[in-house]
């Protein structure tokens, strides 16, 4: 494969490698060793509140998703900072900002919008910490060249077909076409350069409208699709799941479940692969909501009185599941959520 590669600097070094598509940290680091550049990604197909599991082994039920899904994923990260009834107070005051008519109910409305907009500042903080590193030209437009610059000027053209990448790739050349590909998905309006809408759907493309499905579902095959037949087998699809194997222990119950749900549900056709629909199918389903799953969770597990709402008390009571027994860092999530 040949594409075409911009002036470089040649003097610049990797210190970890990733592209948009891939779940790594991306950190470039300058000729005289300072970072430029740092980020992380989920893969496309991983969309869901929280990276933690909801529930593990046995069906154990794992509160640090409700914790993620309820405050966003930074600020579910650290809990020893307060006493108990310290969190218990602060965590009232959070209550009082989802309670937005204020008449002491947070009702399934308000707390799945709660849920979806803690959900969306990580996907605009984002968006907004790599624009700002990316877009320099101060003109809110960001053309490939001025991307490629900033992302991949480290590397060399005898380096574009390097073997053996991590995360699946097999060369520079293949992250970087991807990325040109996802690039030119987002551009809605054809220009030749992105604006930070279309650079928030080129970073995040499973939030993005539908004319980034197909570079999702794309993605996904490629990144799972090992033997390059273009189709997921069970193999393939476990693989992406779990990390196991020899010597990785006594496999999880959950994975036989998965190999049921591959066979039950995800192959439709029942030729052992998953082709392109059914890819689909699996990771971008019509009718799936994870906040209002976890809105629906969340309310059952705190509803006392079965009205179907919270009070403060209610959540406050149950402060596990929100946000667990010990702390986090609420003085920062008060003050970045007055928008709400």
């Amino acid at each position: 494969m040949k594409i075409d590669i911009p002036t470089q600097n040649r003097n610049s070094k990797l210190t970890l490698i990733s592209s948009a598509f891939l779940a790594a940290t991306l950190l470039v680091a300058c000729c005289d060793g300072a970072a430029i550049h740092s980020e992380s990604q989920n893969k496309p197909h991983e969309h869901k509140l929280s990276d933690k599991e909801h529930y593990g082994n046995e069906k154990e039920h794992n509160e640090d998703y409700d914790h993620e899904a309820f405050l966003g994923r930074d600020e579910a990260q650290t809990f020893d900072q307060l006493s108990e009834d310290e969190s218990k107070i602060r965590l009232g005051k959070i209550v009082s900002k989802i309670d937005k008519d204020g008449n002491g109910f947070v009702t399934f409305k308000e707390l799945k919008e709660w849920i979806q907009f803690v959900q969306k500042r990580y996907v605009t903080e984002d968006v907004e910490r790599q624009w700002i590193s990316h877009e320099r030209d101060g003109d809110g437009k960001l053309s490939w060249i001025d991307y490629y610059n900033v992302t991949y000027s480290f590397v060399d053209s005898n380096d574009l077909e390097t073997e053996g990448l991590a995360n699946g790739a097999s060369s520079y050349s293949e992250i970087i076409e991807r990325d040109q590909n996802r690039f030119k998905a987002a551009d809605k309006d054809g220009d030749g350069t992105l604006s930070k809408d279309e650079f928030a759907d080129f970073l995040h493309p499973e939030d993005g409208g539908p004319h980034m499905r197909e570079v999702v579902i794309y993605e996904t095959i490629a990144d799972i699709d090992k033997d390059g037949d273009g189709l997921v087998n069970m193999e393939e699809y476990l693989a992406d799941l779990w990390t196991g194997g020899e010597g990785a222990g006594t496999e999880p119950e959950w994975v036989e479940e998965e190999r049921n749900q591959f066979r039950q549900y995800r192959d439709k056709n029942n030729d052992g692969k998953l082709d392109r629909q059914e890819v689909e199918d699996w990771i971008l389903p019509p009718d799936f909501d994870h906040s209002d799953v976890e809105t629906k969770h969340l309310i059952a597990e705190a509803d006392e009185d079965g009205d179907d709402q919270l009070t403060k008390d209610e959540i406050v009571n149950k402060h596990d599941l929100f946000v667990g027994s010990q702390a986090t860092d609420f003085g920062d999530i008060l003050i970045r959520h007055d928008e709400f």
